[in-house]
């Protein structure tokens, strides 16, 4: 490896941060002067303003947005899941730059106080901070229009700049760039829960090297990855392997022996992360609180908003019949394809358990035989003998899941919410798994546009919490411009 290779390799993420701000600033620079090119476009030469009398105003707008980028963690090397928090922190950060803006264009225009005409007297003070920021800019030379046009577009192309990036920074971690050699000490329930998640989501970074474990012998095999060795051993184990981050997933071990483990890791400076005791529990969105010096776990009072829940039901009716309307001729298309490959009804309904465990009939497209219409653990693979022709390709583009819609207008789905599962599944939840019946089902999800899409709904419950527990108007509208890429890629049931 050159010298060149192994400098990206070993700093690679403030690599990619640094790349990611001069890409920003590159994109808040373009945004502004595309909204200045439009609005001039729009408008006739006698009321054109030159893009010298924005030269001030455009350096502030790109100064406060990249700061306000890193205030809502734009920047921040860790990221949620499927990054969608970050998407929703792209539009809080841009209407947040934008008042900042407007409040500084107010403050920081020039003023007569001060002068010979009219003296500054108590104001002087003020007035000498003012002074160490002399704009020369004149609001009555400037467009309204113009600058609103540039915050939109700020919004709308770093949006787009963003999901470019995360798919190339994917791509790149998917040839092993940059990639940050792990292990896992704890062969258990837990360690292999990682385990799953690390081959599931190569997209981390993280290249998942095997297990440390005392109760199992070296070379085991545990799922696709084999034990390294014994935990007595983890110091030499972190060297041999070039091993970056360990991760602790023995949340059945007592205190000390974990303690033990942590002040090991310490010592060689390796950064760890340690699985609670109750980790389940940290699914929720709870509280710390202190008894004199000792931390206590609560969780969170759980109040559903009025206004949310409005907001919820008035873009769940908007979707619905703008998709319903659109989307008309294709049903009957649908349907006469439906008929003439297979005898039957066109809709295929069925029960399903909704919120506070209440049924419902759930509409689809039918994509299965007849005789096969039964319930049943769906079809993992487009080659299962239960679906017709035309419902593979259906179930590809996620088109027989339309006449969900109509479940949506009748307030029993939402557009976005865990995906509803049927009674003998529901029967068997574990007290866990009944948290998904907290909000209505959906007809798409954060499940949905995952890298676990190909397993059961049921066996990916922390989707479901994380989506119930940070549940926001702006998280649904990333999770359904997420599900069109989806969709348009033909990732749809497979």
């Amino acid at each position: 490896m050159t010298a060149l290779g192994t400098f990206v390799r070993r700093n690679f993420e403030p690599l990619v941060l640094s790349v990611q701000v001069v890409v920003d600033l590159l994109v808040v620079v373009l945004a502004c002067l595309a909204a200045w090119a439009v609005r001039e476009r729009l408008v006739g030469p006698d009321i054109a303003i030159p893009l010298a009398n924005y030269r001030e105003v455009f350096s502030i707008a790109t100064a406060v947005c990249l700061v306000s980028f890193h205030w809502f963690g734009m920047y921040s090397p860790s990221k949620s899941l499927l990054n969608v928090e970050e998407y929703a922190a792209v539009t809080k950060a841009s209407v947040a730059a934008f008042f900042v803006v407007f409040a500084l264009l107010v403050f920081l225009r020039g003023t007569s106080i001060g002068t010979e005409e009219a003296p500054g007297g108590l104001y002087e003070p003020i007035l000498a901070l003012h002074r160490l920021v002399d704009l020369e800019f004149n609001p009555d030379g400037l467009s309204r229009v113009t600058l609103l046009l540039a915050f939109v577009f700020v919004l709308v192309f770093t949006t787009i700049s963003r999901f470019v990036s995360f798919r190339v920074i994917q791509k790149i971690y998917r040839r092993g760039i940059g990639n940050r050699n792990v292990i896992v000490v704890g062969a258990g329930a837990t360690g292999q829960k990682l385990q799953e998640k690390f081959l599931h989501v190569p997209t981390l970074g993280l290249n998942f090297v095997g297990f440390v474990d005392d109760a199992r012998p070296s070379g085991a095999l545990v799922g696709h990855s084999r034990v390294l060795g014994r935990t007595q051993e983890l110091e030499l184990l972190v060297g041999r392997h070039k091993v970056s981050e360990v991760f602790v997933a023995l949340p059945e071990a007592e205190e000390k022996d974990v303690m033990d483990l942590v002040a090991r890791l310490d010592a060689i400076h390796v950064p760890y992360y340690v699985v609670p005791r109750f980790y389940h529990l940290l699914a929720y969105n709870v509280r710390i609180e202190n008894l004199d010096s000792i931390p206590l776990i609560t969780r969170s009072e759980l109040r559903d908003s009025l206004g949310a829940a409005v907001a919820k039901r008035l873009f769940d009716l908007a979707v619905a019949s703008f998709v319903l309307i659109l989307a008309a001729p294709l049903f009957v298309v649908v349907a006469l394809l439906i008929k003439r490959q297979s005898p039957g009804p066109i809709f295929f309904r069925q029960e399903r358990i909704g919120k506070d465990g209440r049924p419902f009939r759930m509409i689809k497209f039918r994509t299965m035989h007849v005789d096969q219409c039964v319930d049943a653990v769906a079809p993992r693979s487009e080659n299962d003998p239960r679906i017709t022709r035309i419902g593979r390709y259906l179930r590809r583009y996620s088109l027989d899941e339309l006449p969900n819609f109509i479940n949506v207008l009748k307030g029993e789905m939402s557009v976005v919410g865990p995906r509803p599962e049927m009674r003998f599944i529901v029967e068997s939840y574990r007290p866990m798994d009944r948290e998904r019946l907290r909000a209505k089902p959906g007809v798409t999800g954060l499940w949905q546009i995952s890298y676990a899409r190909q397993d059961a709904i049921h066996e990916n419950i922390d989707y479901d919490l994380y989506y119930i527990e940070n549940q926001s108007f702006l998280l649904d509208l990333v999770i359904v411009a997420l599900t069109g890429f989806a969709v348009a890629k033909g990732t749809g049931a497979w």
